[in-house]
């Protein structure tokens, strides 16, 4: 079964940096877009940063400038690389992932990682 594993979540003052990874398992046809999404206490849940198959990156408003996506496809690894960290930005990280359902990649589901918790004080 697919499964997806966040991990470099933490505490962090503001203006400092941290970094996330997601691995996903149990895949068996490939992946198209790998991304990360964050749900704020009493908000709804945003998209932060998408990295699709061909490389082609979008980032929310909000952190453009100040955080990286990249992917390492052969690994089926996604990285959150966030610098210049604000109190805003507190949030629990989700990544996600377009998982292809059959040999010919027509189609997808998308999978969530349970999530990582990232605090950043002021």
């Amino acid at each position: 079964q697919v499964q997806l594993v966040e991990s470099g979540g933490g505490l962090v003052p503001a203006g400092g940096s941290l970094g996330l990874s997601c691995t996903a398992s149990g895949i068996p046809f490939g992946i198209n877009a790998m991304g990360w999404y964050r749900q704020a206490p009493g908000k709804q849940r945003e998209v932060v940063a998408t990295a699709a198959n061909r490389g082609d990156t979008n980032y929310a408003d909000s952190v453009k400038g100040r955080f990286t996506i990249s992917r390492d496809k052969a690994k089926n690894t996604v990285y959150l690389q966030m610098n210049s960290l604000k109190p805003e930005d507190t949030a629990v990280y989700f990544c996600t992932a377009e998982v292809f359902s059959t040999p010919m990649r027509l189609s997808w589901h998308v999978y969530w990682g349970q999530g990582t918790q990232v605090t950043v004080s002021s």
